[in-house]
This record gives C-alpha cells, sequence and structure tokens, in this order.
C-alpha cells in the first residue's frame, strides 16, 4: 500500500474518532457520525465531478490541485496524458513520414480495408488510376477499376502473384498491380506502371514468332526437296547420299528449333487460344513422331522400341503435346551414344498416366539432376545456352496440362525422362 493511501486511511479515521468523541459530548453520535461520513462522501463526488469536468470542459493540460489522494489521481492522469500525448506525436510524425515518402513513390500506393474500400491513396494513385481525393475516399476500389480479371484477382485466396491491367484513366498506360495483405485484414495495394517494359516484352515475343514463322515454311521446302533427292534412282545423287543425309539431318534440326521458339513465344503469352481436345490418342502422336525422326536416326543407329497403350487417350492440345514428346525422343537420339537403347512408353498405373522415355546415354550429374527436376526452374535457361530449349518446352506443356516432369539417371548408363499426368 502506498503512502498516500495509508494518509487516507488514517484522514477517514480521524474523522469517524472526531465525530465520535463530539456526538459523545452532545449525545448525538449516530447524527455526527452520518454528518461526518456524509461531509467525507461530499468531498469525494466533489473531486468526481472536478475530474469530470476536466476531462470534458476544460482546455487547460494541467490538472486541478487537491489535497491526499485525489492529488496523486491527478497526478498519474496528468503523467498518463502527458505520455500519450508524446506517444501521439510521434506516431503523428511516423505517419506524416510515411505519407511524405508514399507521395514522392512513382508507383501508386493504395490502403484498403477488409471490404477493399479506399481508404488513403498517395499522389501518384491519382495520376495512375484516377482517384480523387475527396471523392473517392470510403469507395469500393472496384467502382474505380472495372475489370473482370481484377474482380477475380481480389477473390483470390492467394495473392502473391500480380496482375496486367490497363490504367482505368489512359488506355496507352500498362500497369502491374499486386495486393499485399497485412495487419490482420487490411490490404495495400501497389500500382506500377510498366508500359515500356510490356511493349518490349511483346515487340520481343512477335519478333520470335515473325522470324521464326518465316523460316518455318523455305526450311519444310528445302527438307521436301532433300527427301525427293534422296528417293532418287540418279547415280550421282546416290554418290552424294551420305551428305544428302547429313543436310536433311541438320535441316531438320533447324525445323525442329524453329517450331520450339515459336511454341515457347506462344506458351509465354499470359492467355492461350488453343483448344483443347478430348480422347487425344497419344499412341498415334508417339508414332507419327517415331516415323519423321528415322532420318535423324540414320546417323546414329540406335535401336528404338515402343510400347504404348493405343486404348489409353487423353484430354488437351494436340500441338503442345506432340512438341513435348518430340523434344524429350529427340534429346534421347542426340545425347545416347551411337548404337544406344532407347525405349519409349505411353501406360497408366495407380498415380495416373505417363509418357517415358529412356536411354543409355551419359547420363546427368546429381547435383544437376536436383535442380532439372524443379518446375520451371531458372536452369530452364542455361540448358538454352546448351541447346536444350526442349526442356523448357516440356515444363511449360506439362504445366498447363496438369502434369509434370521428372528426370532419373544413373552418370554413364541410363537417364529416364517422365511425363506424369495427374
Amino acid at each position: 500500500m502506498s503512502r498516500t493511501w495509508i494518509y487516507e486511511f488514517w484522514y477517514l479515521v480521524g474523522i469517524i474518532l472526531l465525530t465520535f468523541f463530539i456526538g459523545l459530548l452532545i449525545g448525538q453520535i449516530f447524527l455526527l457520525l452520518w454528518l461526518g461520513s456524509l461531509t467525507y462522501i461530499s468531498w469525494h463526488f466533489y473531486n468526481l465531478y472536478r475530474l469530470e469536468y476536466w476531462f470534458v470542459h476544460s482546455k487547460k493540460f494541467n490538472p486541478p490541485e487537491a489535497p491526499g489522494i485525489w492529488g496523486e489521481i491527478f497526478y498519474h492522469i496528468y503523467r498518463l496524458q502527458q505520455r500519450n500525448r508524446k506517444r501521439k506525436r510521434k506516431l503523428g510524425t511516423i505517419l506524416k513520414r510515411f505519407r511524405n515518402s508514399t507521395a514522392a513513390m512513382p508507383d501508386a500506393t493504395v490502403v484498403l480495408d477488409k471490404k477493399y474500400e479506399i481508404e488513403w491513396f498517395n499522389q501518384a494513385a491519382g495520376k495512375l488510376l484516377g482517384l480523387k481525393l475527396l471523392e473517392d475516399r470510403g469507395e469500393p476500389i472496384t467502382n474505380l477499376i472495372r475489370s473482370p480479371v481484377f474482380s477475380n484477382y481480389l477473390k483470390q485466396i492467394d495473392k502473391e502473384e500480380s496482375i496486367n491491367l490497363v490504367s482505368p484513366i489512359n488506355p496507352n498506360l500498362m500497369l502491374k498491380i499486386r495486393i499485399v495483405p497485412y495487419a490482420g485484414r487490411q490490404n495495400l495495394l501497389i500500382a506500377r506502371p510498366i508500359t515500356q517494359l510490356y511493349r518490349l516484352e511483346k515487340i520481343r515475343q512477335n519478333f520470335i514468332t515473325n522470324i521464326s514463322s518465316e523460316l518455318h515454311t523455305p526450311i519444310k521446302v528445302i527438307n521436301k526437296f532433300i527427301d525427293a533427292i534422296c528417293n532418287a534412282k540418279d547415280d550421282c545423287i546416290q554418290q552424294s547420299q551420305d551428305s544428302l543425309l547429313v543436310a536433311a539431318q541438320y535441316i531438320m534440326r533447324i525445323r525442329n528449333l524453329v517450331e520450339l521458339l515459336i511454341l515457347l513465344s506462344y506458351l509465354e503469352t499470359e492467355f492461350s487460344n488453343a483448344e483443347v481436345e478430348k480422347d487425344i490418342a497419344v499412341a498415334d502422336i508417339i508414332s507419327a513422331i517415331l516415323e519423321e525422326v528415322q532420318i535423324f536416326n540414320k546417323k546414329y543407329h540406335h535401336n528404338i522400341t515402343l510400347e504404348l497403350d493405343n486404348k489409353l487417350t487423353i484430354s488437351g492440345c494436340v500441338e503442345e503435346l506432340r512438341s513435348a514428346f518430340v523434344n524429350l525422343i529427340f534429346n534421347a537420339i542426340y545425347y545416347t551414344p551411337p548404337r544406344g537403347e532407347i525405349k519409349i512408353k505411353w501406360y497408366q498405373n495407380e498415380s495416373g498416366k505417363h509418357f517415358e522415355v529412356q536411354d543409355n546415354g551419359q547420363g546427368i550429374d546429381s547435383a544437376l539432376l536436383l535442380e532439372l527436376n524443379e518446375p520451371l526452374s531458372p536452369l530452364d535457361i542455361h540448358y538454352f545456352n546448351k541447346k536444350e530449349l526442349g526442356l523448357t518446352i516440356v515444363k511449360h506443356v506439362l504445366n498447363r496440362h496438369n502434369g509434370l516432369l521428372r528426370i532419373e539417371s544413373v552418370i554413364g548408363k541410363k537417364s529416364i525422362f517422365y511425363c506424369d499426368f495427374l
């Protein structure tokens, strides 16, 4: 118990004893005790009134003065007020710095509540999104950014990915928008202008598509001419048969690379217009691919065996699936030493449907194998530089078909590539 409360206790005891002895002297003990108690209670009510008046009506910062316990109470409240005002000034300074820093940012920043209603935004949000300070505060953000893509993005539970949208006030401005949850159920919308990057990416994609398309036709014509010459019966042509076969192999490799570039550019686009077919006969696709690679295999003389379930089908895009299978088969032929063994399977088991290519080639190092099994890993670019763009294509295709590329390998003995369709 503090010293103030001890004093208050003895003060109350003194009042009781004083009124008791005075009442005893005049013969009115209960009356004097009642008057003493009433005086004591009135004193406390008076100080309660002063405290309430100070809270509500007084503009003075200093508290009322009073003796005893009420003086301590006023003093402690005064100290609490000092701490709160100091904390408030500190928070105000932090908030001011935050607003000044976000106002200086080139990215639009919008604070949203749990219902995605606007609470605050910086100046860049006005320039990029067209928000107005007095009119739009408290409005749902979907009333100002009216896009089905944005509405669907808000409904997603996981918003780690960002979306690209055209600015609602400038059709020539492309924005990358992301929403970051924070502080419980609050949300922070960040919009960054990416018009230049978007245009450069479109130019790159269009360039790859156009140059690949332009190369595709002449390569196809040259390939037909070489096939026709190889099948001719002329003696001079027969003497050049080996050279023509080498030319045909390189033409096929160039044709395959062009097709890969076209497909990669197509797969990198945000939306796909590919028609999804049901009950695709995968066995027929694999058999057709094997007929195409026979010319390429004449240089290596591999023994290629097939184990195909002719009744097993799958849903998806025929061209995309064909490209994935072609890449794995070509890699097996190219990276397996001459006269190697290559097994191609299409089957189903308890875990799903599987396309499998097994060879007895050089194998893959265990450290590299671990990274290759990562879906769409950065190592795909590394393999692009090593002329293994096919793995990138395979991973993209399987990702779009709810599948996964899985690789097993033993150095110097074998490699097995699985396309697992769940």
